[in-house]
C-alpha cells in the first residue's frame, strides 16, 4: 500500500473528467500493480434516468488502469490506449462507484491491463481489458 504522500502525488494531476465525478485515487499497491479509484457520479452524467453513459464507465476504468501503472513505475510519463474492450455486466447507476485497475504485464513500451467497476454494494458492474502504449519520461527528469 502506498504512503499518503504518494497518494497525494497521484491525485495532484488528475484529469478534469475525474474532478467532475469527484474522482480520486483512494489506494494503490505498487508491489501488486493495482490502483483503486473512487467516484461519485450524479444524474447529470446519466441517460434513461440514472444510468451512467457507457463511455464514462470506460473512462473510469481506463483511469484506474493508468493509475496502477503510474503507481508502479514512476518513469512512466503517460499512457495511450491502443485497444480497450469493456464488458457491461449490469447497468451502472448514479452514485458511489469504485474502479480497480491492475497491471497484467508491463514492458518498456507496452502495458497489458485490466479493470473492474463496482457499485457501493460491491456488485461487479463492468470489466475491461486494455493494451496501452507506454511513454517514458525523459531521463533528465
Amino acid at each position: 500500500m502506498r504512503k499518503p504522500r504518494e497518494l497525494e502525488r497521484l491525485n495532484a494531476n488528475l484529469p478534469v473528467f475525474m474532478k467532475l465525478f469527484d474522482g480520486k485515487v483512494s489506494e494503490c499497491d505498487a508491489k501488486e500493480g493495482t490502483a483503486t479509484l473512487t467516484f461519485t457520479v450524479d444524474e447529470n452524467f446519466c441517460h434513461s434516468g440514472d444510468v451512467v453513459q457507457g463511455g464514462f464507465v470506460t473512462a473510469m476504468l481506463d483511469a484506474a488502469m493508468s493509475h496502477a501503472v503510474f503507481a508502479y513505475d514512476d518513469t512512466v510519463g503517460n499512457l495511450s490506449s491502443l485497444e480497450i474492450s469493456t464488458r457491461y455486466l449490469e447497468a451502472t447507476r448514479a452514485g458511489s462507484l469504485t474502479a480497480v485497475g491492475r497491471i497484467v504485464r508491463l514492458s518498456h513500451k507496452t502495458g497489458f491491463l485490466d479493470g473492474q467497476l463496482f457499485n457501493a454494494e460491491g456488485t461487479l458492474l463492468a470489466t475491461t481489458q486494455s493494451v496501452a502504449k507506454i511513454y517514458r519520461k525523459p531521463k533528465d527528469q
